[in-house]
């Protein structure tokens, strides 16, 4: 098991990793509107989520995997009348990739933010 950190990518907020790689899987934590550099994103859907889908593709990317390898999302949402405005950005980052996903909505959320995504992808192979 290896502790995936990566600065491209919020650090941790708690006593947690921000993923794990095992067995050529990556686990990730959730993600949410925060900046790499611990800034939170104001309260707008749009922006959230694209900073959320960020954190997500740069710490899978650092881990030797990308959002083509996702074979799993779960979404936590604040608000599910956001998921239409979700749903568009998500494509935005996956194309045409559509891994297995969930969506969730929830009362609140770490730093109130009004998203919160978390994946499971495949390692991509070493070349060595």
């Amino acid at each position: 098991m290896e502790i995936i950190s990566t600065d491209r990518a919020p650090a941790a907020i708690g006593p947690y990793a921000q993923a794990i790689k095992t067995n050529g899987i990556i686990y990730t934590s959730g993600q949410i509107a925060l900046t790499p550099s611990g800034e939170l994103i104001d309260r707008d859907i749009k922006r959230q989520t694209r900073q959320v889908l960020t954190n997500l593709q740069n710490l899978l990317e650092d881990s030797d995997s990308g959002l083509d390898k996702v074979i799993k999302t779960t979404i936590f949402l604040e608000n599910m009348e956001d998921f239409g405005v979700v749903n568009v950005i998500y494509a935005e980052y996956f194309g045409d990739h559509t891994p297995a996903r969930s969506t969730v909505a929830v009362k609140t959320l770490p730093k109130n933010v009004l998203v919160e995504i978390e994946a499971i992808a495949l390692e991509i192979p070493s070349m060595k």
